[in-house]
């Protein structure tokens, strides 16, 4: 039998096992890392729903033993003070304060710090697992489920069955199928709403935490888990931050993600820098967009079809004829790069996207080194989002792109350079631009900032 003074062996391996997880690495890579098999690592993972179950903590040493609090009760007895009681114990005086408030003794109806009423409230404190909330309020547990999972209504009240979905299996949503119709509130939608048609009632509060907790832990009784159909992204396990963020990406390589640009390119004081992407409209067209980070100046890259698109139905794998496949894109990319200065062409930063896959070629074609943004990180590429969403003033969403000429996307590209912009002091791009030209044509010429 396992002394109570010594941890668990079992739970040490899987708090290493889910830092592990934490890291971003994955549930095969951390079992064989803590000495498990995998099977065993994949149970661990899927009963605890990717949801980290028991503290990170080390657990040596944190907690009060009987023997501590034997020597609170005796110096508390002696009417010492907290912060004395805490040097004398080597703990910290919030430890202590804590300890006295929690679990004194008041039956006599004063609080009475005793040890071993001290000890036995503490013991279950900590019995685990508690039960869950909505277990033990069926109002509540009604309330979530029917927001979450609830029927869609037509105006007069009338149930819409809407589609049948596949049977659910214990995974993530089927890809490219029907998924049930429901209310889908979020967790947090229904942990806000709560407050406000329940302002008084203390027993109708729910974080979206453990409305996450009850779908996707096992044992935890109160949802079923098919209900994670009804969360919008339908996934039956939660990602670890981290995992999401490390997603192999083939052309993606240590020497060409952003933390390796250079300096000079985030503070905008030197020209050639630019930032890319692709605007996107029906029919697998597209639009390439460049802008130059100092000056803000816009090239619109010319996407056109190319031979055989929409002769035949699209053949998975097959070649891509919509004219942002990486072969187009880097020669469209080339063209448009090429009539620059070399000094102008000095970096590229795109988002992830595999049209820029061949970016090797294109470097070496051009001079002009790639780098791509994080995942999700717009933010990363500020001037072209916000490029972006000036453009779309002439390229709506959800119109086709590919029927304007080069001649088209130059006139546009003209427009939005001419347009006078606050960050330049109300210069218009065009202009910072031929500054920068001439800077390089006369270097006895100062460039501003």
């Amino acid at each position: 039998m396992r002394s109570p003074g010594r941890p668990d062996p079992s739970r040490v391996v899987q708090r290493q096992f889910w830092r592990l997880i934490a890291t971003g690495i994955t549930t095969a890579e951390a079992s064989i890392a803590v000495g498990v098999s995998v099977p065993v690592g994949m149970r661990w993972f899927r009963h605890a729903g990717g949801m980290v179950p028991i503290s990170l903590a080390e657990p040596v040493g944190r907690y009060l033993t009987f023997e501590e609090r034997e020597e609170i009760a005796i110096l508390r007895a002696q009417h010492k003070g907290v912060r004395e009681i805490a040097r004398a114990i080597g703990r910290d005086p919030g430890t202590v304060s804590r300890e006295l408030r929690r679990n004194a003794a008041t039956r006599g109806g004063k609080q009475e710090y005793r040890a071993v009423v001290a000890q036995w409230k503490a013991q279950q404190a900590a019995k685990r697992p508690k039960t869950a909330k909505l277990v033990d309020n069926p109002r509540l547990r009604d309330y979530v489920q029917d927001r979450l999972a609830g029927h869609v209504r037509r105006p007069d009240g009338t149930i819409v069955a809407g589609p049948t979905p596949p049977p659910w299996k214990g995974l993530n949503k089927p890809h490219r199928a029907d998924r049930r119709w429901s209310l889908a509130w979020s967790p947090e939608q229904i942990a806000q709403r709560l407050r406000i048609e329940f302002p008084d009632d203390e027993s109708m509060r729910i974080s979206h935490e453990a409305i996450y907790q009850a779908l996707f832990i096992e044992g935890r009784g109160a949802l079923k888990r098919e209900l994670v159909a009804c969360l919008r992204t339908g996934r039956a396990l939660r990602t670890p931050r981290k995992r999401s963020q490390n997603k192999p990406v083939g052309h993606v390589s240590a020497d060409v993600v952003l933390s390796e640009r250079p300096a000079e390119a985030a503070d905008r004081a030197v020209p050639g820098h630019w930032e890319g992407d692709l605007i996107i409209g029906t029919g697998r067209s597209a639009i390439g967009t460049l802008v130059e980070r100092r000056s803000r100046s816009t090239m619109l890259v010319h996407l056109p079809r190319l031979e055989g698109w929409g002769e035949e139905p699209r053949v998975k794998n097959g070649p891509a004829l919509g004219g942002y496949g990486a072969v187009a894109m880097n020669t469209a990319l080339t063209a448009s790069m090429t009539t620059l200065p070399h000094q102008l062409r000095k970096t590229l930063t795109w988002d992830r996207g595999k049209e820029l896959s061949a970016h090797a070629e294109f470097a070496i074609e051009t001079g002009t080194k790639v780098y791509f943004a994080d995942p999700h990180s717009p933010w990363q590429r500020p001037t072209n989002e916000n490029t972006n969403g000036l453009l779309r003033q002439y390229f709506p969403k959800g119109t086709d792109l590919s029927r304007w000429s080069a001649e088209d996307l130059e006139a546009v590209a003209l427009a939005i350079n001419n347009r006078p912009r606050k960050v330049l002091d109300w210069k218009t791009p065009a202009e910072v631009f031929s500054e920068q030209l001439r800077s390089l044509q006369d270097p006895g010429v100062a460039s501003t900032g």
